[in-house]
């Protein structure tokens, strides 16, 4: 016989707070369909991983967040992304703009060529955030924020390629975070670093939130495990399932998912 506890409260899960949303979102290049009828919301002041095989959609679906897809030829949308209950895809909006809100890193290292110093100020000068007189501080202040100022403050003059893998990705995150986004999004953003950097990138990132919302693309599913707070699940240009980690790895409601986390699809 099933009994119920009248006095136990019952517990309610608090609404997502969205930072930003996709409604009926389809993407795709030419003839080809990537991503089909994506709606979701992404949580503010946490770290949202998208998982999945290769060539499941979640890079073209990250991508499609601060318009980065543009760039690519025969690219095409249905649907809305919105960023405050506006669409970034409206009459006006301005990429540069959008992409100071939204700010990407890639999945290797990619400073400029230019100093150390001028990696970070590289944002700051093209939007016109700060005055000359302060660009000593934010270069500081942003090498400090990523741990990497005491290795190179000596030499902000010199090139960023004398640095090794994880600082040049470490000075990528500085100059991303050198423009206050609200918003970060990263692809992969170790997949080429050893396990050390690796490991102190993992922990800077989680030092970031809740003052940013971070959205994140990993094939390492330890990795989405450790640093995320949500993860979403795609697989075959559809999201299959999203929830928070810990459901998505102990508790997944679809198969698809369960295979996945498990080891078994792949």
């Amino acid at each position: 016989m099933l009994t119920v506890d009248v006095d136990k409260p019952t517990e309610s899960v608090a609404p997502v707070v969205a930072a930003m949303q996709a409604r009926d979102l389809s993407l795709g290049f030419g003839s080809a369909t990537i991503l089909s009828d994506i709606d979701v919301d992404i949580a503010k002041g946490e770290i949202t991983a998208l998982i999945g095989p290769t060539g499941s959609g979640k890079t073209t679906f990250l991508r499609s967040l601060n318009r980065m897809n543009d760039k690519v030829s025969k690219h095409w949308h249905r649907g809305e992304v919105l960023l405050d209950g506006s669409s970034i895809y409206a009459p006006g909006v301005q990429l540069m703009t959008l992409r100071r809100r939204v700010g990407m890193m890639f999945q290797r290292p990619n400073p400029f060529p230019m100093s150390i110093a001028e990696n970070v100020l590289s944002g700051v000068k093209a939007h016109r955030i700060a005055s000359k007189q302060h660009y000593r501080q934010i270069v500081e202040t942003r090498l400090r924020e990523v741990g990497l100022f005491d290795a190179v403050a000596n030499r902000l003059g010199a090139s960023p390629f004398s640095l090794s893998g994880g600082q040049q990705q470490l000075l990528c995150l500085a100059r991303a975070l050198a423009v206050g986004p609200d918003i970060l999004l990263l692809d992969e953003p170790t997949s080429s670093l050893d396990p050390i950097s690796t490991e102190n990138i993992e922990e800077l990132i989680r030092s970031l939130v809740p003052a940013l919302t971070i959205i994140i693309v990993t094939h390492n599913l330890g990795q989405a495990a450790r640093v995320s707070d949500r993860t979403m699940f795609f697989y075959q240009g559809k999201l299959v399932e999203t929830g928070p980690t810990s459901q998505i790895f102990e508790d997944p409601k679809e198969p698809e998912t369960a295979r996945y986390v498990s080891g078994r699809m792949g």
